[in-house]
């Protein structure tokens, strides 16, 4: 697959849950339940650090428990929180010792929709 063929197909990434969808770096969010879930995550002032930085370079679990200056247990599990509703994705690389748990961010833009969908006419 050329440059030109792999930067086309990542362009058009969809990534679809029932409430949430996922393109070109922007997360569109409708439903009460969703809204609240998305919400909720971005309610704490240390999953906005962590997302701010990972848009900007991806980090691993102990670089962002330096970060926020916290345990790698709670780094981790802020991370847990920001991937339910699929604001970062991470994935498991070789470290030095064994593997480490590598975050990244995709997402630029949240939209909230608040307009309920239109009924369909019958």
């Amino acid at each position: 697959m050329s440059l030109a063929q792999t930067n086309e197909t990542k362009q058009k990434t969809e990534v679809t849950r029932e409430g949430i969808i996922e393109k070109d770096g922007v997360l569109i969010v409708s439903g009460e339940e969703y809204i609240y879930r998305v919400c909720s995550a971005l309610a704490s002032p240390t999953r906005i650090k962590i997302l701010m930085e990972l848009l900007r370079r991806e980090a691993d679990v102990g670089e962002i428990a330096d970060m926020i200056k916290q345990s790698k247990a709670n780094a981790s599990t802020q991370v847990r929180r920001l991937e339910e509703i699929g604001l970062v994705r991470s994935e498991y690389r070789p470290g030095v010792r064994g593997v480490r748990k590598v975050v990244k961010t995709a997402v630029k833009e949240i939209r909230i929709i608040l307009e309920p969908p239109k009924e369909e006419k019958k």
